[in-house]
């Protein structure tokens, strides 16, 4: 969105009344909020300058007395807590000594849904530079104004959906409408149970079949007699449907109403149109930013200053859905396109609750975080930042995250990014061996090893070299003779010599064991007494297992 500043006063122009209620406070003392932040009395966040933060959990005059204290040294904006909240003289005179406006939230509204929808509203201008746009006399691709304006063309509160009947937007006055109608807007999403009676009414398919308003009939049986009825119209770009808009009627479909909502329908596909377009633009801006802040080039520097993270440590988080099976068609891989995308948008949300200067985004088939940290406990910190990201998600989308260390300059951050990308490389060949990989998230340093050797054996493939040696005598042997030689060997070196325990991993006889490795000294012509021998025979079999 492109319109005035996301201050508070825009915040409850745009979803006061219906969702937060101002309890004190000048909402014109604050013309810019700097974010949104979540209150975590164990593990308190960074807070963006100018901060509306969400106090989840937080009740009883003590507490929020001692919240705004602590928030008002912080600089931050405001303070929302639950409603009903508590408000006695020595809250009211904590928030003006503070200088933290105080807001409540309805009830039956959720958290994650106010922080999403502030997001959105605070989200214009955090990459690169807009300029201010308008379409149909409103600011381009701010739906809630559009949506107040068709309320007034139309004389009735109004809800912008998209196809899947979550809302966009919605007008005020939503105290006129009806249950049903309350339930949607506090739940951001038309409840399912009335998407399964419109269904079945065959609602949406006359919708999306007309080019006019259609009236539907109140849900009766849902809302009792207060239910009303609405009247909808499909928001159209071309053949595409891209929403729709629900006005709930208490006088009826008039023709001024049917020809309003037909007109307001056009401007509202244009700036849906701008929304997607817009954040499409800013998806691929901040891609290209990242990516470059990574390269390390001659331009990482302005990118890092761009993204608000120059002069900064920062952890490079890399982030990889596991790959499907081999073999998979041009619909199942563009079905991992879109989980990547989702994943990625999924990481930025979270990321973005972390700090609020995080920075996100698909690069290729991984998906990279850029996290500020500040103390020694940097790296420890970012394990716990992946850990629970991936604990969130769950197994929907099998992913694993590797991390670099702590990158504090340009070149830092690059040697930080190939860190990253070494111990997610091994955490995927991991989980594509047999058995799987338990480990989901992996710093370098923990995989260092292990990444050498994919490195190594990257090198011998790319010159074509061969096992040479005693190991290649060894495998030459079995193929000839169905021997087992070099799993004899490489049970002796994974067991330290330690001869019943590599016979009982081969589920043989400790005698026949013996009998094997005296043959492997024989055939491949390996001192095993030699240490060096003992060595350059493992790092060969370690890179057959490749």
């Amino acid at each position: 969105m492109t319109g005035a500043p996301a201050g508070l006063r825009r915040v409850l122009d745009d979803l006061g009344t219906t969702l937060l209620d101002l309890l004190h406070g000048d909402p014109d003392a604050v013309p810019r909020l700097g974010g949104v932040a979540i209150h975590d009395p164990i593990d308190e966040p960074e807070l963006p300058p100018a901060a509306l933060v969400l106090g989840v959990g937080v009740g009883g005059a003590a507490a929020t007395i001692t919240l705004l204290t602590q928030l008002g040294r912080r600089g931050a904006a405001g303070l929302v807590l639950r409603a009903p909240v508590t408000v006695t003289p020595a809250v009211l005179a904590a928030a003006r000594e503070s200088g933290v406006a105080l807001l409540g939230l309805t009830r039956g509204a959720t958290w994650a849904q106010l922080a999403a929808m502030l997001r959105v509203l605070l989200a214009e201008g955090d990459v690169g530079a807009q300029t201010a746009e308008s379409l149909g006399g409103l600011p381009s691709g701010d739906l809630f104004a559009l949506a107040n304006a068709v309320a007034a063309l139309v004389d009735a509160p109004i809800t912008i959906e998209d196809r899947s009947n979550r809302v966009l937007a919605f007008s005020g006055r939503q105290d006129e409408a009806d249950p049903g109608r309350i339930q949607t807007v506090l739940g951001l999403q038309v409840p399912e149970v009335y998407s399964r009676v419109l269904t079945e009414r065959g609602v949406f398919r006359e919708l999306y079949r007309s080019t006019g308003p259609v009236l539907v009939e109140p849900v009766t049986p849902l809302d009792g007699a207060g239910a009303l009825p609405r009247a909808a119209i499909a928001v159209r770009a071309g053949d595409e449907v891209l929403g729709s808009i629900w006005a709930v009627l208490r006088d009826g479909l008039s023709p001024d109403r049917a020809r309003a909502l037909g007109e307001a329908a056009t401007l509202v596909a244009l700036h849906m149109l701008r929304v997607r377009a817009g954040a499409d633009v800013q998806r691929r801006l901040q891609a290209d930013l990242v990516s470059t802040a990574l390269e390390g080039g001659a331009g990482a520097r302005e990118a890092l200053h761009r993204l608000g993270l120059a002069d900064r440590s920062v952890v490079v988080l890399a982030l990889a859905a596991l790959d499907p099976a081999a073999g998979v068609d041009a619909a199942s891989d563009a079905g991992s396109a879109n989980d990547r995308q989702r994943l990625a948008d999924a990481f930025g949300v979270h990321l973005s609750a972390v700090h609020p200067r995080s920075a996100t985004a698909l690069v290729g088939h991984a998906v990279y975080g850029l996290v500020p940290v500040t103390g020694e406990d940097a790296d420890a910190r970012a394990v716990r930042i992946a850990t629970d990201f991936l604990d969130r998600i769950g197994p929907r989308i099998p992913a694993v995250v590797g991390i670099g260390p702590a990158g504090r300059d340009v070149a830092g951050l690059a040697a930080a990014r190939v860190a990253a990308d070494r111990a997610l490389r091994v955490l995927r060949v991991r989980a594509g061996a047999a058995g799987g990989g338990a480990v989901r998230v992996a710093r370098a340093d923990d995989v260092h090893v292990e990444g050498l050797l994919l490195e190594l054996h990257d090198l011998a493939e790319a010159r074509g070299d061969r096992p040479a040696g005693p190991v290649a005598r060894l495998g030459e042997y079995d193929a000839a003779h169905g021997a087992q030689l070099v799993p004899t060997l490489r049970a002796w070196l994974d067991a330290f010599g330690d001869v019943p325990a590599a016979a009982a991993a081969l589920y043989v006889h400790p005698n026949t064991f013996r009998y094997r490795l005296r043959r492997v000294a024989e055939v491949g012509g390996i001192d095993l007494g030699d240490p060096d021998v003992r060595f350059a025979a493992m790092v060969q079999l370690r890179l057959l297992d490749r």
